[in-house]
């Protein structure tokens, strides 16, 4: 019974990490983040992130399907990097901190460039 238990008890457990990243998937959320802080959409990508979260596989595989057109804008290696990163399940945890990462940084940047020289 205890067996029983335990299996069960774990049965619909799932990871919330699945290994590390490769240097291509770094490189191409890294550029994603990049552009949104560029942009100054921080705010509104975020929320879009968490709303979007139970569709997160399912985004990933339109990004699959609608590969053709979105190579004007990146190339197909960039792009089925990035829909292959959107298929783990911490890809949107993954894509928000780096976003705010990098956001804390241009603040920073913004901040010393508002002071001048000392």
């Amino acid at each position: 019974m205890n067996n029983w238990t335990e299996w069960f008890r774990h049965a619909f457990a799932v990871d919330a990490t699945e290994g590390e990243l490769t240097p291509q998937q770094q490189a191409v959320v890294h550029a994603v983040a990049r552009e949104v802080v560029r942009r100054q959409l921080t705010v509104p990508s975020v929320a879009l992130l968490e709303m979007s979260r139970p569709l997160n596989y399912i985004g990933a595989q339109a990004l699959h399907v609608f590969g053709p057109a979105l190579s004007v804008l990146m190339t197909s290696d960039d792009h089925e990097t990035f829909a292959n990163f959107l298929e783990r399940r911490d890809s949107l945890e993954i894509l928000t901190a780096v976003i705010e990462d990098l956001e804390k940084q241009a603040t920073l940047q913004e901040q010393k460039q508002a002071e001048g020289p000392k």
